[in-house]
């Protein structure tokens, strides 16, 4: 993907950065929320400039000091983690209200993250998914462990991709497939995959998992209804 459009406000921590198609001219809107310790520009850089399809306009928050909440996804929730998430889940709103008022197409919005972004992003779909038509976690749980929230509404065949690798240090399987389990009962048309020895990163075929979703947004094949709880 060739980025057309970088906006960020130099020196601002809260700027978002904006890659791909020119909002009033993209056919997508696609939401990336960075990990711990990583930026926009990092993300822009290792995934977002991988994906084949160029006509999405893309959206990456950046969070305060690099970091969306200060615990692991898998401690128990405390009011701090939950005050932290709550701020992360507004950032992606904050995102996704920008894009649109610029003219990019708020019925075909696709969230995506890697791992403490991958977190939020479940959250995110578990708990505000109005707009959303995609969902794409690359190495992600539930925040809160066995505390973690029910989900609050139904996905209604939300298009969900979940990758992982098979001893992850921040995501072990266990929690992993709670959050699979959590978006197959609330009805996504869930897609998981485990790759045996991956480190921390995205591989190629996740990047293609994210470009197939973009695909179908775009063709209009992942309007809410077609699956049901559905896993492959």
């Amino acid at each position: 993907m060739v980025g057309v459009s970088n906006v960020a406000a130099a020196g601002t921590e809260d700027a978002v950065l904006r890659l791909g198609a020119m909002p009033a001219h993209a056919d997508a809107l696609c939401v990336f929320v960075h990990g711990r310790g990583q930026s926009p520009e990092e993300m822009g850089e290792h995934v977002i400039a991988r994906l084949r399809n160029g006509s999405a306009h893309v959206v990456l928050p950046r969070a305060q000091d690099s970091v969306w909440y200060d615990a692991r996804a898998v401690d128990p929730l405390t009011e701090q983690t939950m005050a932290q998430l709550q701020a992360g889940l507004d950032a992606i709103d904050a995102a996704v209200a920008l894009a649109i008022s610029e003219g990019a197409p708020g019925d075909r919005v696709v969230l995506a993250g890697f791992s403490q972004g991958a977190c939020l992003s479940l959250e995110y779909a578990l708990r505000r998914p109005r707009r959303l038509r995609g969902l794409v976690a690359f190495t992600g749980c539930r925040v809160g462990g066995a505390l973690r929230a029910q989900a609050a509404t139904f996905l209604d065949g939300l298009p969900a991709y979940l990758s992982c690798g098979d001893a992850d240090p921040w995501i072990p399987l266990g929690p992993f497939f709670e959050a699979a389990q959590d978006l197959a009962e609330a009805g996504a048309a869930l897609r998981v995959e485990i790759f045996p020895g991956r480190v921390h990163e995205v591989l190629d075929a996740e990047i293609a998992a994210l470009d197939a979703i973009l695909v179908q947004v775009v063709a209009g094949r992942a309007a809410p209804g077609a699956r049901r709880g559905a896993v492959a």
